[in-house]
């Protein structure tokens, strides 16, 4: 029986060291990997590169990390919501590199699909080409993109198995599932941790193969990143 159950956070975590590469899931605070990022923090490694949509907000998620200064260089394709990360990248602390939101989603699908790059049409004729390889397919121009390098990937997920097999809900599914299995390890934190066989084939969005450690998350929060009320009208 294929067995990837780790007891917490703090096992499936164990040996990550300062200047590695993370992925990160998540879409502003929806399928975020609270608790791996809170061990993150825990930890105090320093000098890492993230690999996320966004940097969360400054109180929560990886603007955890931000304010601990433990990040180097984050790779991302939205950084609206968070102060701390625009104080850090407009004064120079903190190395940035924007990548179309696509981009950044195929980037980290082919690394999990094992190619080593790939060509397409965003970004063409402006910064983001830059210094990199392009080319003309049917009369379109195309850029040349290397998919992503990480030493972890840390997603979250609704349910999951002890084989690894995962099951994500509704917009948490996001970048999650591209994660899996494009880093040398996969960390998975579920919601709902059950036996192998227990899920339905049917409805399992990632399979266990792309998975390493996976282990039961607790005390998550549903926030909301921006709450819009409209105003009564009387």
């Amino acid at each position: 029986m294929i067995h990837k159950k780790v007891n917490n956070v703090q096992e499936a975590l164990m040996d990550v060291k300062n200047g590695m590469t993370f992925m990160v899931g998540g879409f502003g605070l929806c399928g975020i990997p609270e608790n791996a990022i809170a061990e993150l923090v825990k930890l105090n490694v320093s000098e890492v590169t993230c690999i996320s949509n966004n940097a969360g907000v400054d109180d929560f998620g990886l603007g955890l990390l931000l304010q601990n200064k433990q990040i180097k260089k984050m790779i991302a394709s939205y950084v609206g919501e968070n102060q701390e990360f625009e104080r850090q990248m407009l004064s120079g602390e903190l190395e940035v590199e924007l990548t179309p939101q696509g981009t950044l989603a195929e980037k980290c699908r082919a690394a999990q699909a094992g190619f080593p790059a790939f060509y397409t049409p965003a970004g063409y004729g402006t910064e983001v080409a830059e210094g990199k390889e392009t080319r003309e397919f049917d009369g379109k121009m195309y850029v040349l993109e290397s998919a992503f390098k990480a030493d972890f990937a840390f997603v979250k997920a609704w349910k999951g198995d002890t084989a690894g097999n995962l099951i994500f809900k509704g917009t948490a599914r996001n970048f999650n599932p591209n994660m899996c299995g494009a880093a040398t390890i996969t960390v998975a934190e579920v919601e709902e941790l059950v036996p192998a066989g227990t899920l339905d084939p049917n409805q399992i969005h990632i399979p266990g193969i792309f998975v390493q450690r996976i282990f039961q998350g607790e005390n998550y929060q549903k926030r909301i990143e921006q709450r819009t009320v409209t105003p009564k009208i009387h």
